[in-house]
């Protein structure tokens, strides 16, 4: 299943105030970039997910926000990756959707 065209759009918009963003297909969802750093994906569902690590995944937890899982083909087990929800908040003001994307670049310079 793939990202539709509406859903990428919405994204797209949502976080056009950041600049120049940009995306490309990644495994059946896709990445979102800006100025070519990669700071969030948006998956086949439509669920926009931003890059966390350490402090900046806590804050986004505490905000309400879910890791992103996976759930293997092949071994069944669940994994997790540095992506968290966008929180709710967030889904439609897109000052707020770029103040925790901003973040995101920031904590993934660090």
């Amino acid at each position: 299943m793939s990202v539709s065209a509406s859903d990428k759009a919405f994204a797209l918009e949502l976080f056009g105030p950041l600049g120049e963003v940009t995306s490309r297909p990644m495994m059946g969802g896709l990445c979102l970039y800006a100025s070519g750093a990669i700071f969030g994906i948006l998956d086949s569902s439509g669920g926009i997910y931003l890059r966390a690590k350490g402090d900046f995944s806590e804050k986004l937890m505490a905000a309400g926000s879910r890791q992103f899982s996976y759930t293997s083909p092949k071994t069944g087990k669940t994994g997790r990756m540095g992506y968290w929800t966008l929180p709710d908040a967030a889904l439609d003001d897109a000052e707020k959707a770029c103040d925790w994307a901003r973040q995101s670049l920031n904590a993934s310079e660090d």
